[in-house]
């Protein structure tokens, strides 16, 4: 049978295009953006089964809710849009996701560390987020999700993430607030995640949130339940989350192996009482931090970085080596005091007539300039948004007599001075080498202009966005020392498509 909604636009915008699932609450359909050029988004519906004051009242309250929150983290589905069509009926529009639910992957085989750790700190700074709180009248209200569980995470492909996890759904979703007179005692949630204080009907917190997300978590890295209730009823699994021990790792799946530091995290946030928990979801991303540096973001960068790689140009030196100059200021140019003299490099922002402009400042022998002056240039860039949000850049200068030069630079993407930067580089599609020779830094003695492929510089632009959207949960200096092992890595990779001339 034919939906009859399909092709129907709404508000003179949103043309539904395909069903993309139902539940209790409502449909989604696949929409285009008419206003927009067609852009595709995802429209949610109310069920018009649900169609009194209190249920509109409440999915009202969900859209306003992802609406702020998904300004705030990438890591929640982003509203954009609410409003009413002609038969009263109350829908908002968000982002259209495409890839698989978290519960498709589990069911397909439980997870491997990379990708646990990879996925579970994902979820946890979206986690973070909604329980840091929307402004409501005014005052900062931190929001309980309640559903927590894999049907309600999206992983989606991503040019600059690679494997992106959304938190989706709050529609049952609580906003804790003093004096709220509209509390309910009834059990809202999913049985088999809902912790026991939500069975019970209690005022929850951030601390039910991280019950749910142990149960996931246990469920990702063993493909099953760390529980089992004697009936699929609301007593079964009333008993089952107070009184039955959960199973250890090895008892659910005897094929996985964690570290002993990593299935006592997992367990923790199973604790029957709130208070025999981590207590807050950045306790929950702090005791993955280890992991994630030892398994998780470095090998994931190190996967993706290969198809990257092989995508970028190598730039063949000029016919002459001298380069247009904006003005004076390169030639004008004195190696600051406050840096030390010796063969170093760092990235610097200048203004020029021509606006300002993203430099390299290189500070080497005086022979080693000279043979840098006609050379093939080369540069690569690698992001990580997590533990800290980070950008690394490389230049290459390669000359086949003299071998390679190798300018690694790193870009706290969380300040203004490396977003300024990273902005730079992908607006102008270029950037300037200026030489320095440590017997004589009273000048600059030679300036090279280096072009960045337009793929990155869109790369290059999305990256920065993440940066300043993606908390930090550790030091600048964690994602750097990661980001100079991945260099490592590549040098040999690099150095034989150098010498190869492609």
């Amino acid at each position: 049978m034919t939906d009859p909604n399909i092709g129907r636009v709404l508000i003179d915008r949103y043309q539904l295009v395909e069903l993309l699932g139902q539940g209790a609450m409502g449909r989604v359909y696949g929409a285009k953006d008419i206003l927009l050029g067609g852009v595709p988004v995802a429209i949610k519906f109310l069920a018009q089964t649900l169609l009194n004051q209190r249920m509109r009242d409440r999915f009202e309250r969900e859209a306003t809710t992802c609406a702020q929150l998904g300004q705030r983290s990438i890591h929640i589905v982003r509203v954009t849009d609410y409003g009413v069509d002609e038969n009263e009926v109350p829908f908002y529009v968000m982002e259209h996701l495409k890839g698989h639910g978290l519960g498709e992957l589990i069911m397909q085989q439980p997870l491997k560390l990379p990708k646990f750790l990879n996925f579970s700190r994902q979820i946890g700074l979206g986690l973070q987020t909604a329980h840091q709180g929307i402004i409501i009248d005014g005052k900062v209200c931190p929001i309980v999700h309640r559903d927590i569980k894999p049907s309600n995470i999206m992983v989606c492909r991503d040019d600059s993430l690679g494997e992106l996890a959304k938190v989706l759904d709050f529609g049952i979703a609580k906003t804790m607030q003093e004096n709220d007179a509209n509390q309910t005692n009834c059990f809202m949630g999913t049985l088999a995640y809902a912790s026991p204080e939500q069975m019970e009907g209690q005022e929850l917190d951030a601390r039910s949130d991280i019950y749910s997300m142990g149960v996931m978590m246990f469920q990702m890295l063993t493909g099953r339940m760390p529980l089992n209730a004697e009936t699929h009823t609301f007593g079964g699994w009333y008993k089952a989350h107070h009184h039955h021990s959960p199973r250890t790792l090895v008892e659910a799946n005897p094929a996985v192996k964690v570290p002993k530091a990593l299935e006592t995290l997992v367990m923790g946030c199973l604790a029957k009482h709130p208070g025999d928990r981590p207590q807050a979801i950045s306790e929950v991303l702090k005791a993955l931090e280890p992991f994630d540096q030892r398994f998780g973001s470095g090998r994931e960068i190190g996967r993706r970085i290969g198809d990257v790689l092989s995508k970028v140009p190598i730039i063949e030196p000029p016919s002459t080596p001298s380069v247009v100059m904006p003005e004076d200021v390169f030639r004008l140019a004195t190696w600051p005091s406050n840096q030390p003299i010796g063969e170093i490099c760092f990235p610097n922002a200048i203004r020029t007539s021509q606006g300002m402009l993203a430099t390299l400042w290189v500070m080497l022998s005086r022979q080693d300039v000279q043979k840098r002056k006609t050379c093939t240039r080369y540069n690569q860039f690698l992001f990580t948004p997590s533990p800290h949000p980070t950008l690394a850049w490389l230049t290459v200068l390669y000359n086949p007599k003299h071998g390679a030069r190798w300018l690694p630079s790193y870009l706290d993407l969380k300040t203004s001075q490396g977003q300024k930067i990273a902005r730079l580089l992908s607006e102008t599609g270029q950037y300037h080498v200026m030489m320095f020779a440590k017997e004589d830094p009273g000048k600059c003695s030679d300036v090279l202009t280096v072009p960045i492929d337009p793929a990155m510089c869109t790369l290059l632009k999305d990256w920065v966005t993440a940066g300043q959207m993606a908390p930090s949960v550790a030091q600048f200096s964690v994602s750097r020392s990661l980001l100079k092992t991945e260099i490592d890595t590549l040098k040999p990779k690099i150095l034989q498509k150098l010498e190869a001339g492609f």
